[in-house]
């Protein structure tokens, strides 16, 4: 008697190897269970349903609560769903195009009846990054990616270097342009930028950096994934950002907004520090490698994601004891 209800519940039915969603109306666990298992071709004996998001199983009085269109997953007796992140480890463990290919249909159907802005969040951003092309290298093979980019680049890898390139010469020009320098000093500090200007010219102002090419030097895999460095004052970052700017051209757009991050600062320290050291030196030499490393290389260089940046003063000085080389001091 309890089984029986005088109006159908709608659910959307599925199978662990058919990611097709099925509408049913069942009056009961027995009747969803008897047209699941005709429409999947299944052997109705220790068939089962779950819930799909997490895998817990239905009993009658469960299905008779149920909200409809809930989604469901039928199971036979040997089959087990830990709820919907079993479609992620599946991707996970395959390299597999048409793999990938059915997850994405499974989220966009998910997402078509999806109401819950944090689910359809996640969901939208699954779909954004298994929808890409990062394979693709040619302007030719991604015509999309390159939408915007001067006609110039012709590799999404030679576009890459140029942009980490383009934050280098940044750096650079807030160093030639310090405005604390003594005038009666502004010929030695000039001279110091112009021999790192002359470093970063021989290894092409770090564009490697960003360039899936390169493979010591690049931050980011041969896939072209990066990952957060994590705040200047951190050792691992604790949302495991990431990002693959070779994906597609929306990647692309967010990955300006991830900061190549001075652990020193360097407004508040490294500049600063370096112009002191010009104002001071008394016939020493300036060690302008160490300032270097500390402007333009990854010794003091963090990538990180937006929300990982402290805007914050960071509180860390130059090492002291490396300001100045140990050599012979030079005449005035």
């Amino acid at each position: 008697m309890f089984g029986l209800f005088k109006t159908p519940k709608c659910v959307k039915l599925r199978s662990v190897d058919n990611e097709q969603k099925y509408g049913i109306a069942a009056t009961s666990m027995k009747e969803l269970l008897k047209k699941g298992c005709k429409i999947f071709q299944l052997r109705p004996a220790g068939c089962r349903v779950c819930l799909y998001e997490d895998g817990t199983e239905l009993t009658e009085d469960y299905f008779r609560n149920l909200p409809d269109n809930t989604q469901l997953i039928l199971l036979t007796k040997e089959q087990a769903w830990s709820g919907c992140i079993c479609d992620i480890s599946l991707l996970l463990g395959s390299s597999n195009k048409q793999t990938t290919d059915h997850l994405i249909e499974s989220a966009k159907s998910l997402l078509s009846d999806e109401n819950a802005p944090k689910r359809r969040k996640i969901l939208q951003e699954l779909i954004h990054n298994l929808s890409d092309n990062a394979e693709a290298e040619d302007r030719e093979c991604d015509k999309d990616w390159f939408k915007g980019i001067d006609s110039r680049f012709k590799t999404k890898s030679d576009y890459m270097k140029y942009n980490c390139a383009s934050r280098v010469r940044g750096y650079l020009k807030e160093v030639k342009d310090y405005t604390g320098v003594s005038p009666k000093v502004q010929g030695e500090y000039q001279r110091i930028v112009a021999t790192m200007v002359e470093q970063l010219k021989t290894v092409k102002y770090n564009g490697c950096y960003f360039d899936r090419r390169e493979k010591d030097d690049s931050l980011c895999t041969q896939e072209g994934w990066f990952s957060c460095q994590s705040a200047f004052d951190a050792e691992k970052c604790p949302s495991f950002h990431s990002i693959n700017p070779y994906g597609n051209r929306e990647s692309r757009i967010l990955f300006s907004t991830w900061n190549l991050d001075h652990r020193i600062e360097k407004k508040r320290a490294i500049i600063p520090t370096l112009a002191k050291a010009v104002e001071n030196r008394n016939g020493r030499e300036i060690n302008w490698e160490y300032f270097y490393s500390l402007l333009f290389t990854r010794e003091n260089l963090k990538l990180v994601h937006i929300a990982c940046h402290e805007k914050t003063c960071h509180n860390l000085e130059c090492d002291g004891s490396k300001v100045y080389t140990k050599g012979k001091r030079r005449r005035q």
